[in-house]
């Protein structure tokens, strides 16, 4: 009988950790309990996260930046004043993840945890430039999370840590933030390609910063650097985004599987960039 563990505190969390090496974590269990059923995964143990309280936190109390907890739920982010009014670009993701079963259930340490270049609060986090909180016995660390996700299924937490939340820095007002995915089916949809985008004009309407991250074109959310580089200086139109979408083209590696081509997914990569374009006064 594999034991399930419920830690009321990160206190009681570590002796546990260490007493149970290898044991699987638990949250939501959105994506472990499928895994389970599975048969893929198989822990000694599972250590349930959910009756730590602080886990669950979304404050802006450091100046600067506003912390999402691990154990937040997806719906607990999307309806929360602070992520509403701060994070519209993550609000917008979360909008259309899943189900709501599935916003009630997974959480943002799930997604981050499970690495999947699909994950739908993954490139919003990329755009937003999020560090990722580790927290273990001895300590804790930051990381940038194109640093802690290192390929699909891939993290850099290490034995004895856990994920306990993203930083997300608040540097300034963006003058577009856009979300949009793109699935085989309305609801509850797998994105084959998704774009998160932050777009910064002056009051002539040219681009002082772009920020693009594109989910399922590679094995890790991809930010396009030059497609990004391309947009500065200039207006934010069809001709200038046309240009970028051509090297979005170039600078995504997606790959064929049973959800759509290589070829589909770059090609969508690229189309997506022309719905930022701002309509002619």
């Amino acid at each position: 009988m594999r034991p399930v563990l419920l830690p009321a505190s990160l206190e009681e969390l570590w002796p546990l950790m260490r007493d149970h090496p290898g044991a699987a974590f638990m949250a939501g269990g959105s994506d472990l309990l499928v895994r389970l059923r599975q048969g893929l995964v198989d822990p000694p143990a599972i250590i349930g996260l959910e009756g730590i309280a602080e886990l669950g936190l979304v404050h802006d109390e450091a100046p600067g930046w506003l912390f999402l907890g691990a154990g937040a739920s997806h719906t607990a982010l999307l309806e929360h004043s602070l992520v509403q009014r701060r994070l519209p670009l993550l609000a917008q993701a979360l909008a259309v993840l899943g189900s709501p079963l599935v916003r009630n259930q997974g959480t943002l340490g799930g997604n981050l945890g499970t690495a999947s270049p699909a994950g739908d609060t993954l490139s919003p986090l990329y755009a937003l430039e999020a560090q990722v909180e580790l927290r273990s016995a001895t300590g804790s660390r930051r990381l940038a999370i194109a640093d802690f996700i290192l390929g699909p299924g891939r993290t850099a937490l290490q034995a004895g840590e856990i994920i306990y939340g993203a930083w997300v820095p608040l540097a300034q007002d963006w003058s577009l933030a856009h979300f949009e995915k793109v699935g085989l089916r309305q609801a509850l949809a797998i994105a084959v390609v998704s774009l998160a985008a932050l777009i910064s004009l002056d009051d002539g309407g040219v681009v002082r910063e772009a920020r693009l991250a594109l989910g399922s074109v590679g094995p890790t959310v991809v930010r396009p650097r030059q497609a990004e580089q391309a947009l500065l200086g200039r207006p934010l139109d069809a001709a200038s985004l046309k240009a970028a979408a051509r090297l979005v083209r170039q600078e995504v590696s997606p790959i064929d599987d049973p959800r759509a081509s290589a070829h589909y997914r770059r090609q969508v990569a690229g189309n997506l960039l022309l719905r930022l374009a701002r309509p002619a006064d």
